[in-house]
């Protein structure tokens, strides 16, 4: 018996389905797929972000920025602190009625201010039945293996779990070999020691917890689950099928014994208290005075988790809401999901399968019926938004399903079905070049021929040259003009500006008003991108000057270009949503060629290089150090290089001379001697100018602890 054509079709859809949906599941159960599926749960996790009831009982006390500096600034406090400073954190958390305290900190070194510090601490620590300690368990890292006999043992009972016995789930991460404890004087002294260690995905992102580890025959709570059990120690802990239950929740754990953390909102979510304003606090309160913090029910039943927050204490992690977390606000995290007994759920495997050949087969059907290019294109857009909104409600539910491997069979089915169905009817070629033209410009068709993987979300690690300008004075010329003069003016000079930059082989980023932002070496390799990116700001500063008795003209001033340029490692690629995408740049060495352009004003040059790219380029261009800059966002100084046209060489030598003598006097701290070398040529070179001016000011009162360093005043 023949098949009718309908049935024949409905057999060829089922197949591209069946096709489509093992391809996505091989992907997925390679891990092909995992950088992708990462980058959609931090997507589902920053959509579906939503405080909970449980989130007004968590707060946190931060040693940041403003409390360094009020440390510093008032009680001469250098770090590290006495740490009998934060006993008085742990007092007025006592008095203010906390249910708990944790401490995300450790402190597995005796105190530099000697052993009484320690007890001060630990004394403040043993008044406060509800101070949870830290301690950190790994698999290499800490000199213990066993634990310390003089310490208590703070036993977790896990009803249906034993220790001692076979790890189940992941037994092997479970476990850990190694510890690093607190000094006796202050471990003794906490009610629990909780593990504090963060495993990231391996993307680098936090977005799980282990509630537990084995260490030496005892289960160890984390600094979640051991805040809640200080307040409640009656609180029963047991294993169940799927995951576990605390305190009569329910807490499922993914397929290596993880639980999924449910975030609550970005960085900022969780009420903060600068540890400087709790410090203060207490010590008024001691002194009879009223203290900095006002509201008597700030802490009062709550759970309170202290920690680092200033970027120089190096406990900020990458999260999947809002950029970077401090490690107290994951473990704020974690412990708002116990509290609210919501943590995600990851779908099993038969589940995610059966989905997979479910949302292959909503794709393939109808799409083999199709006998337009305009229905074609309809299905394309209506078909692949069905898995991400069915993977958000899925979130909002308390349940994460894999989208990538859903969206990937959609796709395939889409995709195999009109190939199928074209290829069959002998219009396959014709319509898929309509179907896309539709979506792409011609040069973004000729890239995805050639290199068909690019057309993707996300990005790749290279070595780039990146080239950052902006026009000088621009927003009050742009105030003097109408709209049509000023759109005028802008399309003609980054019209000239453009040209230059594509015909040295650079990629435009963006443009931001009067900036230009581009680089070099991507998409495609360029051996020589440095020696490109400089030849492009020599020839647009020689093109403005070209164009600038045009523009005086129109606008009765002269136009000035700044430029920055930096060598060095960066993320590019594809960044947006995968419904759309930009093709940029991101990374330090970026921010750091926006820092030069800026700084440009400060020493009156134009171009101004870091010293990796002038290392790249060697002597290709003429070039002279200007400076060891101390930048906004960098730790350490960069070596600052001028660059300048060849040609222009001789007529500035002389003042080229001066200025290499000064700088030398003003790097060995001869501020008097550099006035002297750079005064003669500071009518002549900007830079002289601006090291006469600066190095007048400290000739009589030097800086101290001088190392050289020019410290840029903005960014």
């Amino acid at each position: 018996m023949a098949i009718a054509p309908a049935g024949k079709k409905i057999v060829e859809g089922a197949l591209v389905a069946l096709a489509s949906a093992v391809i996505a599941l091989l992907l997925w159960t390679s891990g092909a797929l995992d950088r992708w599926e990462y980058r959609t749960w931090d997507w589902r996790a920053s959509v579906m972000a939503r405080p909970a009831p449980s989130t007004g009982k968590v707060r946190l006390v931060l040693l940041d920025q403003n409390s360094l500096d009020w440390g510093q600034r008032e009680n001469g406090l250098s770090w590290p602190w006495p740490r009998e400073v934060y006993g008085a954190i742990i007092e007025y958390l006592k008095r203010a009625g906390a249910k708990s305290v944790a401490f995300d900190v450790l402190f597995t070194e005796p105190s530099k201010y000697g052993v009484g510090d320690d007890r001060a601490l630990g004394s403040a620590a043993g008044r406060y039945k509800g101070f949870v300690g830290a301690l950190f368990l790994a698999d290499r890292a800490g000199s213990a293996t066993v634990w310390p006999p003089d310490l208590p043992s703070f036993p977790l009972a896990i009803d249906g779990f034993d220790p001692s016995g076979p790890r189940s789930p992941d037994g092997d991460r479970v476990t850990a070999h190694r510890a690093s404890f607190p000094v006796p004087e202050i471990a003794s002294q906490a009610a629990i020691l909780a593990d504090v260690q963060h495993d990231p995905d391996p993307d680098g992102v936090y977005r799980r917890v282990r509630l537990f580890r084995i260490f030496h025959g005892r289960a160890v709570p984390s600094l979640a689950l051991a805040s809640l059990l200080a307040a409640s120690p009656g609180a029963g802990v047991a294993m169940r099928t799927g995951g576990m239950t605390i305190a009569g929740k329910a807490v499922p754990l993914d397929g290596k014994g993880y639980a999924v953390l449910r975030f609550r909102g970005p960085s900022g979510t969780y009420r903060a208290y600068s540890a400087a304003s709790v410090i203060q606090s207490e010590l008024r309160l001691q002194a009879g005075e009223e203290p900095v913090i006002r509201d008597p029910e700030a802490f009062r039943d709550c759970h309170v988790i202290f920690g680092f927050s200033a970027p120089g204490l190096f406990d900020l992690r990458p999260a999947p809401v809002g950029g970077l977390f401090s490690g107290p606000e994951i473990q704020a995290t974690a412990l708002d999901n116990l509290l609210g007994g919501d943590f995600l759920a990851e779908a099993t495997a038969p589940v995610t399968v059966a989905l997979t050949f479910l949302l292959a087969l909503v794709g393939a059907i109808p799409m083999i019926f199709s006998r337009s290019a305009g229905r074609s294109v309809l299905f394309f857009a209506l078909f692949p938004p069905l898995p991400a909104a069915l993977s958000l409600a899925a979130y909002a539910g308390g349940y994460g399903i894999p989208l990538v491997v859903l969206e990937a069979a959609v796709f395939l089915s889409l995709l195999g079905a009109l190939i199928v169905n074209y290829a069959t009817e002998g219009r396959q070629k014709r319509f898929i070049k309509n179907a896309f033209r539709q979506y792409l410009s011609p040069k973004v068709i000729e890239q995805l021929i050639a290199h068909p993987e690019r057309l993707k979300l996300g990005g790749e690690r290279r070595t780039l040259s990146i080239f950052f300008s902006d026009l000088q004075g621009f927003t009050s010329i742009a105030e003097g003009l109408d709209p049509e003069e000023l759109t005028s003016l802008l399309n003609e000079y980054l019209s000239a500006m453009t040209e230059i930059i594509q015909d040295e082989g650079g990629t435009l980023d963006k443009y931001v008003g009067d900036a230009i932002i581009a680089f070099w070496n991507a998409p495609l390799e360029q051996p020589d991108h440095a020696e490109r990116c400089a030849r492009a700001a020599l020839r647009c500063q020689a093109k403005l000057s070209e164009l600038r008795p045009v523009f005086r003209g129109r606008i009765g001033r002269d136009l000035a270009m700044r430029i920055g340029l930096n060598t060095g490692t960066a993320i590019v690629g594809n960044m947006g949503s995968h419904s759309r995408f930009d093709y940029t740049v991101l990374g330090d060495a970026v921010n750091l060629a926006s820092r030069l352009e800026g700084i440009n004003k400060q020493f009156g040059t134009w171009v101004l290089a870091s010293e990796a790219l002038r290392n790249t380029v060697g002597d290709a261009f003429a070039a002279r150090e200007i400076s060891r800059v101390a930048v906004v966002g960098r730790r350490e100084a960069v070596r600052v290089f001028e660059l300048f046209p060849r040609e222009d060489s001789a007529a500035r030598a002389d003042a080229h001379r001066a200025f290499a003598a000064g700088l030398e006097a003003f790097y060995a701290g001869r501020f008097g001697e550099a006035v002297e070398r750079f005064l003669p040529m500071a009518d002549v070179d900007p830079p002289c100018a601006a090291y006469a001016r600066r190095c007048r000011e400290w000739s009589d009162h030097p800086p101290e602890a001088w190392e050289g360093v020019w410290t840029a005043t903005g960014k």
